[in-house]
């Protein structure tokens, strides 16, 4: 399976400077396919193919030749990414047009030399008839197996996006429990499986990550108003941002890495076969013109990382051969089992009048995996023993 791992180096002052300088000259070739992809849209009428994006591109940068390639591949991706997001309604998307003054390095297939004491030789191509000296630089920590792309990035300091290939094949598919899923804001995965064992992970710490973040980025832009753009002191509150904004990153990601992850050990538990998640999207959308969401609730909304959530599930499930399957979950979360009612409940059980009750977020759950089973919300007479966790 194809995996990915950040990778710390070292290297020479000069070769850092080159690396800063294949980086501004990427940046130079994203500029360069927006270009070249509006002059052929107004001259056509239609938009430029990768074929003829990377044959008006070739040999025109200080760049190797697949370096070159990997910016027109990213460019055609994230023009067909916007183009089906419009397709499907979402009016925010927006076709690639900003540009760049920096933009990742990447170098694929012969583009790189690895040496076994950690040496890797990045090619820089051949420029008027000669070859030109490579960039060395020093990992200790390569991943064990076949190396495939290498993407020099820069985020409050350099480090390698290194893709490659571990040598092992995900399980067979094997039918098993089934398992609905609710995603949520304060409860990151709420889960019910068939067999009457329920899971509950919180998300109180993510919920606080973001909190500190808005709360420290709010003061520093408070402070930076009162500062004349493009001033000394102005400059240092945005580099305290960006400091910020990587830090909160990074512990987001470990803290949404260890939720998920906890979830797939649990559905290893539960010989879990197939996982039925609720559709969420559009949730946190246009959050301000929602007259019912006042402006707190609206800020969970837009902090909510259930996207990240949705994509980690998916690779590590897949990894065990478990299915990851998307349903509407329209009015899961209010319609009683038993009588078929619906009702909004503020508080964290939901009870009915029948005399049904429920943990709110568990008993989405379980009208999501009703839904997946029975193409119906039907109740589970089954007795439920739930799970709690927390991630560290």
């Amino acid at each position: 399976m194809l995996r990915g791992q950040k990778v710390f180096f070292r290297a020479s002052k000069t070769d850092f400077k080159r690396l800063y300088a294949c980086n501004r000259e990427s940046a130079l070739v994203w500029n360069e396919c927006l270009r070249l992809a509006k002059e052929h849209f107004l001259q056509y009428g239609q938009w430029i193919s990768k074929s003829e994006l990377q044959k008006q591109t070739k040999g025109k940068f200080h760049l190797h030749s697949q370096s070159i390639q990997a910016v027109c591949h990213k460019y055609v991706f994230a023009r067909q990414a916007a183009q089906k997001a419009i397709q499907q309604g979402l009016r925010h998307a927006r076709y690639p047009y900003k540009k760049k003054k920096y933009f990742n390095t990447k170098w694929a297939k012969d583009g790189f030399t690895i040496h076994e004491n950690g040496k890797i030789a990045l090619s820089m191509g051949i420029h008027n008839g000669k070859r030109e000296k490579p960039i060395i630089i020093y990992a200790a920590n390569l991943p064990q197996g076949t190396i495939k792309e290498i993407e020099c990035c820069y985020d409050n300091g350099w480090y390698l996006a290194v893709t490659y290939e571990d040598g092992q094949e995900a399980k067979a598919y094997q039918p098993g429990q089934s398992v609905g899923v609710d995603l949520g804001e304060v409860h990151t995965i709420a889960a019910f499986c068939e067999n009457g064992q329920s899971l509950l992970i919180t998300g109180r710490k993510v919920r606080s990550l973001h909190r500190l973040r808005n709360k420290k980025l709010a003061e520093i832009q408070r402070r930076q108003a009162k500062c004349q753009k493009g001033s000394r002191q102005w400059k240092r509150y945005e580099r305290a941002k960006r400091y910020i904004l990587s830090k909160s990153e990074r512990q987001l990601r470990d803290g949404l890495h260890k939720t998920t992850k906890q979830f797939v050990d649990w559905c290893l538990v539960q010989s879990v076969s197939d996982v039925y998640m609720g559709k969420v999207e559009g949730v946190q959308r246009n959050t301000r013109k929602k007259k019912r969401v006042n402006r707190k609730q609206a800020q969970k909304l837009s902090n909510w990382s259930f996207g990240k959530v949705k994509q980690y599930l998916a690779y590590k499930l897949t990894k065990h051969g478990i299915r990851l399957k998307e349903i509407e979950e329209t009015y899961t979360s209010q319609t009683c089992p038993v009588c078929q009612k619906r009702r909004k409940v503020s508080t964290r059980i939901f009870a009915c009048s029948c005399g049904y009750e429920e943990h709110r977020d568990i008993h989405g759950a379980k009208n999501i995996l009703s839904k997946a089973v029975h193409e119906n919300i039907l109740p589970w007479h089954i007795s439920t023993k739930l799970t709690y966790l927390r991630i560290a």
